[in-house]
């Protein structure tokens, strides 16, 4: 891949949040697609080529469990890590989605950006 920065794509439907982290992303070099909802993250996730997802479990139209499964079950986007960013934080939340599929489960209330940043890196160096 070369020098080529890593796309992500971003889905959080809180405004706060993804201006934030997108733009601490592209300061440490990606390329960041946003999506505000769970349809318009399926939308890009198979129109663009990408090398992580970021992805909320409580957003509009389609919630973040119903588009980890739809991204695991299709051939052209099921290889792609995906890494769930949401404040559920119950246990049972975690297995869920790590059973569906994630790569990881990184809990809002207790991630700064900094960290954020780490955890991207790790899964994708697959690291996870």
């Amino acid at each position: 891949m070369g020098q080529e920065a890593r796309r992500i794509l971003l889905a959080e439907d809180d405004r706060f949040l993804r201006k934030a982290a997108e733009t601490t992303l592209r300061r440490h070099g990606f390329t960041v697609f946003t999506a505000v909802d769970g349809e318009e993250a399926l939308s890009l996730a198979r129109a663009e080529t990408l090398d992580l997802i970021l992805l909320d479990l409580i957003m509009p139209k389609r919630q973040g469990f119903e588009v980890l499964r739809a991204l695991k079950a299709d051939a052209a986007t099921s290889q792609i890590p995906v890494v769930i960013l949401s404040n559920l934080g119950q246990e049972s939340d975690v297995q869920a989605a790590l059973g569906a599929g994630a790569a990881a489960y990184l809990v809002k209330a207790d991630l700064s950006l900094e960290d954020l940043i780490k955890r991207v890196d790790e899964v994708l160096q697959g690291e996870g």
